[in-house]
């Protein structure tokens, strides 16, 4: 089904916008000035902090109901529940495979290079302190299949309230499916959620005028408060991180776009102002609800969409996997622990189901590795603070490739429920206005009003400032 009429005008007109009102130069600015401030000035950059925060919190605050009425609308528009559960299956297994190879590119890398051998740090002489003996507590307290039992809320409100994406998605997958049980009863819903959704993405369309200031902000406060130099003290780590996080955006996912006659590099650039937004705020949550909106202008299904990339956000996170594999051997040969290959298989294994559930929540990196050491116990969990002082500057690109991958796993799940058209993709890869699809088609018989769903998706939503 074509997108409306009407909500052609203003994708056009956005497509026609000059290069300086777009939204990835204004915050591309932002990131070069709040570098400079961070530098020349760190006291005014570190009092900025509260700049960067409170636009995160504003993104935070419509995460929660964008993926709930996306999911619920969703699933309410398609013609049958098996179809929602073939789409949540391939998705599963697409990126437990994902996790895999980002787990095996991590590992290898640490092999190759070594960047910890030669620091010989001994483990006596480390000590935990402030956050990062926090994170090692909150780690050491948490079980292998913690991402399992954490599924389930013990109020619907409260994983709202808190921000759990896991849960809220669990919550809205249980709506979606008795919403569409129930029938008839449910179809005015169904049109409630979708007229709630436009709402709600025209009050994101007002909150991303602030982006800029926001990346601002966060930018200035991570210079000042950690400084320039700390990116020189271990940078061979934080250099070998960018490298295998490049090398497997543009290798390994490019091959994987390639099966899908896409460019990666041409996807890479349309999605630009969310990869920009993340990089400034250092939260690929930041980015959520516009890669959603920018795939369904891929031509890709909502349906699709609104189960595929709010999973993926949990459970798909290439990044975060890359981060682990590194960290732990780097803390092995930084510390002379010996970690033979069967250790080492041994460590991924375990990395498989702890990196799962730890998007989107501040230190889950260092919760996640520090699960993982304590869980296998070959490698002293303490070894978090030689690296503990980087961190900042790593997390922004564990969110980058985090969302390059859930771009691509979405485009994949969609190919392989064979409703992905090449065609279209790659003609908005290369400048076509995208066009918002309409939900799954319907049969005659059946009188939901799916076509809602295109109609409620705010003409704004691709506008920038």
């Amino acid at each position: 089904m074509a997108a409306p009429a009407s909500s052609a005008p203003s994708q056009t007109h956005t497509a026609s916008k000059p290069w300086y009102r777009q939204l990835y130069f204004w915050v591309l600015t932002a990131i070069a000035t709040g570098i400079l401030t961070g530098w020349l000035w760190p006291s005014a950059g570190v009092a900025l902090e509260p700049v960067g925060t409170t636009f995160v919190a504003a993104i935070k605050m419509l995460i929660t109901p964008i993926v709930f009425l996306t999911i619920v609308a969703g699933i309410g528009s398609v013609d049958s529940l098996g179809r929602v559960g073939r789409v949540g299956l391939k998705s599963l297994a697409y990126f437990q495979a994902g996790t895999l190879v980002a787990l095996l590119v991590g590992l290898i890398a640490v092999n190759v290079f070594q960047p910890g051998a030669g620091v010989h740090a001994h483990p006596g002489d480390l000590h935990l302190q402030g956050d990062a003996a926090q994170y090692v507590k909150d780690g050491q307290g948490q079980s292998w299949w913690h991402f399992i039992t954490d599924l389930v809320p013990e109020s619907a409100v409260g994983a709202f309230a808190e921000g759990n994406i896991l849960q809220v998605i669990f919550f809205s997958v249980l709506f979606g499916i008795a919403l569409k049980a129930v029938g008839p009863i449910g179809e005015p819903i169904v049109d409630g959620v979708t007229r709630l959704s436009a709402v709600i993405f025209k009050i994101l369309h007002y909150v991303m005028l602030a982006a800029p200031v926001g990346a601002f902000g966060a930018m200035a406060y991570t210079i000042g408060k950690y400084g320039v130099s700390t990116l020189t003290s271990l940078g061979q780590l934080i250099g070998l991180f960018y490298g295998t996080s490049a090398f497997f955006v543009i290798v390994i996912l490019g091959s994987v776009t390639a099966l899908l006659k896409i460019n990666i590099f041409r996807l890479l650039r349309y999605l630009r102002e969310e990869f920009l937004l993340v990089l400034g705020t250092s939260s690929s949550e930041s980015a959520l609800p516009r890669l959603m909106t920018k795939l369904e202008g891929l031509g890709v299904r909502r349906d699709i969409v609104g189960l595929t990339v709010p999973t993926g956000y949990s459970f798909n996170l290439d990044g975060s996997s890359i981060y682990l594999s590194l960290a732990a051997v780097y803390i092995g040969q930084a510390t002379d622990t010996p970690l033979s290959i069967t250790q080492q298989l041994g460590l991924l294994a375990v990395m498989l189901l702890t990196s799962k559930g730890s998007g989107g929540i501040t230190g889950a990196g260092f919760i996640a590795l520090a699960a993982t050491l304590s869980t296998v116990g070959t490698v002293p969990a303490a070894g978090i603070m030689l690296i503990f002082g980087i961190d900042k500057f790593m997390s922004e690109c564990r969110a980058l490739t985090n969302l390059a991958g859930n771009s691509v796993a979405t485009l994949v799940v969609a190919r392989w429920e064979r409703v992905l058209d090449t065609a279209h993709v790659n003609a908005v890869l290369h400048g076509k206005s995208p066009a918002i699809p309409a939900a799954p088609e319907k049969k005659e018989t059946d009188p939901t009003p799916s076509a809602n769903l295109t109609k409620a998706q705010p003409a704004g939503v691709f506008d920038s400032p």
